[in-house]
């Protein structure tokens, strides 16, 4: 079985940036870390492997310091690693961004499987794995917290709800997106370590992608930050000391004097 799995490393979340004039987060300067969501869905891919064989390839789009989490990846266990790296990349959206993997996924020849993380903690939005699917014209299943095969060329996916979950059925080639429900990541091995300093990791550009410049990038995406601020104060706030029955009354006192009692 052939597996991609999707990563990105995102700014450790102490210590985000917003850059004053473009809006988009700064990298520069700024320790990184692989994506928490997508090491979940790096150690589902390799599960897969282990149980129905094949292979397991990490992608990820990013400057060329993203290097260092695929390298990360392959300690973990992945079979390979390519990183999509362009100056033309930069400033995409989502939309943007999964343009660009599906080139890379069809440059790979597709593959049965796909997984990502639920969303990103820098951005947060969870429209990547979709779009990507989209772009490739295959089934998605979010929020999985639990895969079953029940036949060869098919999947059943447990998908985490609010109040428990329900069971959808695939067909194959399909894309996954995972919560941490699904599994414990494990330790990287130091055999890996060892291959992983030495793995040679491809960078597939505009040219390697047979992409134009307008495609990708910022100038391929539709959305754009025009302003970031912090939401505005929410009024007066008072805090109320004393005993819980002090309190209590106090409270209770302020709710009437509101009405108007």
């Amino acid at each position: 079985m052939k597996i991609i799995v999707c990563l990105k490393q995102v700014p450790e979340s102490q210590s985000v940036r917003l850059d004053p004039v473009t809006h988009n987060l700064q990298r520069e300067g700024v320790k990184s870390i692989i994506n928490p969501f997508d090491l979940y869905a790096l150690e589902e891919g390799l599960r897969v492997r282990e149980q129905h064989g094949g292979e397991v390839v990490v992608l990820s789009m990013g400057p060329p310091q993203a290097e260092s989490a695929l390298r990360e990846a392959l300690t973990y266990g992945a079979d390979r690693a390519i990183l999509l790296s362009d100056r033309a990349f930069a400033g995409a959206d989502t939309w943007a961004t999964a343009f660009t993997l599906a080139a890379a996924v069809r440059r790979l020849e597709g593959a049965d499987l796909i997984f990502c993380g639920k969303q990103a903690i820098d951005g947060d939005t969870a429209q990547v794995g979709p779009e990507l699917a989209a772009f490739l014209d295959i089934p998605h299943v979010a929020w999985a917290r639990k895969l079953i095969f029940p036949e060869s060329g098919r999947l059943q996916v447990e998908r985490l709800l609010d109040h428990g979950y329900d069971l959808v059925e695939v067909q194959l080639p399909a894309l996954v997106t995972v919560v941490k429900e699904i599994n414990t990541p494990r330790l990287p091995s130091f055999k890996a370590k060892l291959r992983a300093k030495t793995a040679a990791i491809p960078i597939w550009g505009l040219a390697e992608l047979g992409l134009a410049a307008e495609q990708v990038g910022f100038q391929g995406s539709f959305t754009r930050v025009v302003k970031v601020f912090p939401p505005p104060a929410r009024g007066q706030r008072e805090l109320l000391e004393g005993s819980p029955e002090e309190m209590a009354a106090a409270l209770w006192l302020r709710l009437r004097q509101w009405r108007g009692q």
